[in-house]
């Protein structure tokens, strides 16, 4: 195969039909590789902001209802769980991180002892995607895996961005790697 302008494939990636001989290319390439977004669940980071917001209005509102301001403590307090309050969304997603690649999912979380759980892909028996309309809206995806792992028989990948195109990535690639490794058999018509 000759490098042609008209081809943009190189030789080296070229598919393994046109070179019979060549060994199958068993490089790792990632997916995805990130913290889901919102932490996963808009719903509940919104809820967290709205409550939180009114902790931090709490002293404004109690003037103006009760024409004075509350003692200090209970401002203070106030300030201090809305403030929590708005930070317990950033904690949880930065707790929970995705290494999705050709080969397995890495499920990592823990803020600050971390636990990493690692699902081979030929160990997965179905996925399943969803979005709801807040996630069509932020450009976000749940991807369910079911497995035969027992360690990890239902992984939801939540809040991951641009998850149909991952879905549909994971989705052939689930069926290339059962092949290769004998899992999945071909239909061979007898």
């Amino acid at each position: 195969m000759s490098s042609n302008p008209q081809n943009p494939i190189p030789p080296a990636a070229a598919p393994v039909g046109d070179r019979p001989h060549a060994p199958p290319a068993d490089d790792e390439a990632v997916y995805y590789h990130g913290s889901p977004f919102l932490g996963g669940k808009p719903e509940e980071v919104l809820a967290f902001g709205l409550v939180g917001t009114l902790f931090l209005l709490g002293p404004i509102i109690y003037k103006l209802t009760a024409h004075g301001w509350p003692a200090q403590w209970a401002t203070l307090a106030m300030l201090i769980v809305g403030v929590v309050l708005w930070i317990i969304p950033v904690v949880i997603t930065k707790s929970t991180r995705y290494r999705i690649s050709n080969y397995r999912i890495d499920y990592e979380r823990g803020l600050i002892a971390r636990d990493i759980s690692t699902l081979e892909l030929w160990h997965v028996e179905d996925i399943a995607f969803h979005q709801s309309f807040l996630d069509r809206l932020l450009g976000i995806g749940t991807i369910r895996v079911i497995s035969h792992d027992e360690s990890m028989p239902n992984l939801y990948m939540r809040g991951i961005p641009d998850a149909r195109k991952l879905f549909i990535e994971l989705e052939q690639r689930i069926i290339s790697v059962k092949r290769q490794t004998g899992v999945l058999k071909l239909d061979t018509g007898s």
